[in-house]
């Protein structure tokens, strides 16, 4: 029996992967094309080669983060977790907003737990990543902070600045981001404050 994807199962961003031959009604397309949201049909076999969430991790970088982020892979790897790459995958010229924020929109839809975005400083992907809704990037330039990072604050994407970085102190920042794991306790009061800031003006766009 055919699975039929109708408006309800259209997410807010990112992609939708459904089996090939799956029904999806016009008003789903609609929804998904006014979303942004890709619809990509895919064989049994590879979705359910899909790793869940919590063991992928999207990674994205423009030309100016482009061979920290080649070189990082293998220990993304080498740590258990498979690797969405969002590009870029040469070293031209890219903006890198759209990189970041195609990082952020992974990790804000649940497709990716966490998210690593890199430019030549890391500041500008730090600030279009935290223009996602639910997204809390950081930039981290040591070990101490990319700890603080995730005790204090829950980050969720982790922003690196290529060109202030050896590949060393970057792998460094990296194990250890993804290694330390929030603290919660009177942090998570705090984390709830910055979600409540988020969610505040939210509404008063929409509304």
């Amino acid at each position: 029996m055919k699975r039929v994807i109708t408006v309800q199962d259209v997410p807010s961003c990112g992609e939708l992967r459904v089996p090939v031959g799956t029904i999806i009604t016009p008003s789903a397309r609609e929804v998904a094309a006014t979303r942004g949201v890709r619809i990509l049909e895919l064989p049994e076999e590879q979705l359910s080669a899909l790793a869940p969430p919590d063991k992928t991790l999207a990674l994205g970088a423009d030309h100016g983060g482009f061979a920290l982020k080649e070189a990082l892979k293998p220990l993304i790897e080498s740590l258990g977790l498979v690797v969405r790459d969002v590009g870029v995958y040469e070293e031209k010229p890219a903006d890198y907003p759209d990189l970041a924020r195609k990082v952020a929109e992974l990790v804000a839809c649940g497709t990716a737990a966490r998210g690593v975005a890199i430019d030549g400083a890391g500041i500008g992907s730090s600030i279009a990543a935290n223009k996602v809704p639910g997204v809390r990037a950081a930039l981290c330039y040591d070990k101490a902070s990319a700890r603080n990072s995730r005790e204090h604050n829950d980050s969720n994407v982790l922003t690196l600045g290529a060109r202030l970085l050896t590949q060393t102190q970057a792998e460094d920042v990296l194990r250890t981001w993804l290694a330390t794991p929030f603290a919660g306790g009177r942090h998570q009061a705090r984390v709830q404050k910055i979600i409540d800031i988020e969610q505040h003006y939210l509404k008063k766009v929409s509304s």
